[in-house]
Parts: C-alpha cells; sequence; structure tokens
C-alpha cells in the first residue's frame, strides 16, 4: 500500500506528482496517461511516484480529488453573495460558476474530468459536494421559510447531487445536445418551481 505522505519534503513530492498528472491527463487524456510519463513531468523517479501512489488509476483520482478542491476553494468565498439571491438566480449562477471554474486554465481542469469520467472507480467530487451542503445550510439560515418544504433534506441531496452530475456530464459531452444556459436555466426553473409549489402548501 502506498504510505501518506508526513514531511514537507514528501508532501512536496505528493503535489508535484499531481501537478504533473493534470499535465499529461489534460494533454494525453487517461490512455496516455503512464506512471513514467507522470514522474518524468514532475521531476521525479517512478519508484519515488510508487511510494505515494499504487498506480495510475490511484493518480487519476488524486488529481481530480484536488481539483474539486481548488473548485471548492473558489466557489466558498462567493457564498455569502449567493446566499441572498432568489432560489433561480443562486442556482443558474452556482452553476455558472461551477462551469467558469471547469473552464479556466484554457479547459485544462474540464479536460482532465472529461478524460476520467469512464476510468475513475467511484464518484469522485466529495469536497466540491460538500461546500455545496455549506451553502445549503447557509441559504435555508438566510431563507428560513425553505425550512417547510416537504422532505427538504431529500430535495436538498438531489439539488447538490444531481445538479454537479449534470453540470459535469453536460461540460464533459463535446457535443451536448442542449446549450449550458439551456440546461442550467431548466435546472434552475424547476428547483425553483418545486420549491415555490412546497411553500405555497405551506404558507
Amino acid at each position: 500500500m502506498a504510505r501518506q505522505p508526513q514531511q514537507e519534503r514528501a508532501k512536496a513530492t505528493v503535489e508535484a506528482i499531481i501537478g504533473a498528472g493534470i499535465i499529461v491527463l489534460a494533454r494525453d487524456g487517461s490512455n496516455g496517461l503512464t506512471t513514467r510519463k507522470v514522474a518524468d513531468t514532475a521531476g521525479v523517479s517512478v519508484g519515488s511516484l510508487y511510494e505515494y501512489f499504487e498506480d495510475k488509476k490511484a493518480i487519476q483520482e488524486a488529481i481530480i480529488d484536488s481539483l474539486a478542491r481548488q473548485i471548492s476553494d473558489a466557489i466558498r468565498p462567493e457564498i455569502k453573495n449567493i446566499v441572498r439571491l432568489p432560489m433561480r438566480d443562486a442556482v443558474f449562477n452556482i452553476l455558472s460558476l461551477v462551469k467558469k471554474l471547469l473552464e479556466k486554465d484554457d479547459e485544462r481542469v474540464l479536460h482532465c474530468i472529461r478524460n476520467s469520467m469512464e476510468h475513475l472507480r467511484s464518484y469522485p467530487f466529495k469536497p466540491l459536494q460538500k461546500v455545496l451542503s455549506e451553502l445549503s445550510i447557509q441559504y435555508l439560515m438566510h431563507h428560513p421559510e425553505i425550512a417547510t418544504i416537504k422532505n427538504l433534506p431529500t430535495a436538498s441531496y438531489i439539488v447538490i447531487h444531481g445538479g454537479m452530475y449534470t453540470v459535469i456530464h453536460h461540460m464533459a459531452d463535446k457535443n451536448p445536445p442542449i446549450s449550458f444556459d439551456e440546461m442550467a436555466g431548466g435546472l434552475a426553473d424547476m428547483i425553483s418551481a418545486y420549491t415555490e409549489a412546497n411553500l405555497a402548501t405551506n404558507p
């Protein structure tokens, strides 16, 4: 089993490997991602790489986890603004923000995700789901009337996981059948309509 880095030097090595992996994965795709290429790009030996990563799939999962954390860190400062918006605008804005973050650095993040969707062992966006859960809680604090919605935990789960799944898969599709704005607007409309219908029956 690969070991966890404890010393700062080891942590720096792991970060270098992940950074190199991002470059290789975005450039060459999942099939072109090899431990040799990553090690060479990172400037470390293959033996050093295997101290921390069991195989290329472990590197790939670490890459996506790292990118998800970067996206989460960029979303967190925006929460204070998003929670003050009406439901439809809040949903549309957060989806648009995720899109913008996926497209940064000449779509390097998007290329990594697109090249990974069929090869990962598990759904890899827990850091993103965590920050969106934080956003949901703060939105509820700013809009306490939403607490009356029937099955609120279920609705929140579907919005967070379903919304991100839809956005990521839409953007990973090289030829999506509808535009991003149509997809995000439709999702925002559905969530807003569900919220308004529940509030109307629970005045």
